[in-house]
Parts: C-alpha cells; sequence; structure tokens
C-alpha cells in the first residue's frame, strides 16, 4: 500500500515567555485508502497535529512527507498549491459561504485551482453532490439545510479537486445522532472508493471504531493503546 503521508519527529513548540509544546516528537504514516481516528483528551494537541498534517501550521522541527513529496522547505505558496490540490478539509462547523448556494460552495475550490472550465466545474460538482444524496438540494442556500446536510456538501467540497487525502475536525460533534452516522459512513466509504486517506479527530467513540485505527495523544505525545 502507498504512503500518502508520513512524519518524522514532527513538533510544534509555542515561542512563549514560558514555551508550550502542542505536539512533540510525532511519528506516523498514514497508507492510500487509510481510515485513521485521532483521539484524547481536551487539550492534548489533537487539532494542532491536525493543523500540520495539513499544512495549515508549521513545525518547529522534524518532517514532514505528503505524496513522498518533503515539504519542511517548500514556500508559502507552494504550500498553498499543495493544500488546494491535494488535501481536502472538512470541519465541526461546515465553514460553507452563506451567500452561495450548495452547487457553487463546491464548484469554488475548483474555480481557485482553475483546471477546469465553469461547466466542466458545475458538472462535476453536481456529481459530487448527487453521489452524497444531496443532488435535490444542489441550489439551496445553506440556511436551507440541516446541520447534516451542510455537512455532506462540505465533504463533497473537500472532494472537489480529488485529494489523495482528507483532514477532519470533529465533523460530527456538532451533528445529531442520526446525521453522524451518516457522516461517518460517507467518509469510511470515501476511504475505501475514492482510495483517499482519511485522518479525523473526534471524541466519539463509535465513530472511532469505523476507521482502521486510532491513534491517541496525551499532552502532545502518541501513546499505545
Amino acid at each position: 500500500m502507498k504512503n500518502v503521508l508520513r512524519t518524522e519527529k514532527l513538533t510544534r513548540i509555542l515561542p512563549n515567555e514560558i514555551p508550550v509544546t502542542l505536539v512533540q516528537d510525532i511519528d506516523i504514516t498514514i497508507g492510500q485508502s487509510e481510515f485513521v481516528a485521532i483521539m484524547g483528551p481536551s487539550g492534548s494537541g489533537k487539532s494542532s497535529l491536525l493543523y500540520l498534517l495539513g499544512l495549515l501550521d508549521s513545525p518547529t522541527s522534524g518532517k514532514l512527507w505528503l505524496d513522498e513529496e518533503e515539504t519542511s522547505q517548500f514556500s508559502d505558496n507552494r504550500l498553498a498549491q499543495i493544500r488546494l490540490q491535494r488535501i481536502g478539509f472538512v470541519f465541526q462547523f461546515h465553514f460553507l459561504l452563506a451567500e452561495f448556494s450548495s452547487l457553487e460552495n463546491v464548484m469554488l475550490p475548483m474555480r481557485k485551482l482553475g483546471q477546469l472550465s465553469e461547466q466542466q466545474a458545475k458538472q462535476k460538482a453536481s456529481q459530487l453532490l448527487e453521489n452524497l444524496g444531496m443532488q435535490e438540494h444542489q441550489h439551496k442556500l445553506p440556511c436551507q439545510l440541516s446541520g447534516g446536510q451542510r455537512q455532506r456538501v462540505a465533504v463533497a467540497r473537500a472532494l472537489a479537486n480529488d485529494p489523495v487525502l482528507i483532514l477532519a475536525d470533529e465533523p460530527t460533534g456538532a451533528l445529531d445522532t442520526k446525521s453522524s452516522v451518516n457522516v461517518r459512513t460517507i467518509l469510511h466509504d470515501l476511504s475505501q472508493n475514492h482510495q483517499c486517506a482519511i485522518i479525523a479527530v473526534t471524541h466519539d467513540a463509535e465513530f472511532a471504531k469505523v476507521a482502521d485505527r486510532q491513534i491517541h495523544l496525551i499532552d502532545g505525545r502518541l501513546v499505545p493503546r
């Protein structure tokens, strides 16, 4: 199985008057189509690690390989391009643009990447929404959708540019039980059917059971289970 992501002693320390270590000496390898849940108590560094893995934050030390490219020396512009092309993000709060329809929200990453015509982007966005059971809602605004429906749109948006990796931060944290089950089933299916690695931070033990494996953090360090 091809490795999508690998880290070596990944560490993030905030340089305050008294330095604060967010994560320390993280060594992980994530394979293609693997679904991994990151778990741990509040303040354990889960989200900090996810931001490092998503190239949204820079490590103080250590290295990260994405799709076999080591990223530590890349410029901010290059990192932004990699995020756009290879990583999809799903957050607890969907962050859909309120003035745009479901279809337009899914098209946004494609428009930014600029590799498809407007018609091609529209067709692809429509297909992604249809695949997630949202075809009849594609012209609705976020305010016209339920929480679970909005999160499905967010998942479709994360898939817009065919990423090799999807990062999810508490993707079911704001949902009811039925919607939570739907979202975790969707993410599991994506890892199997789209050959896309998925890393999800969660407090939800039932969500974590669906994952291929779990990573546990305490005080910014990996702990064996």
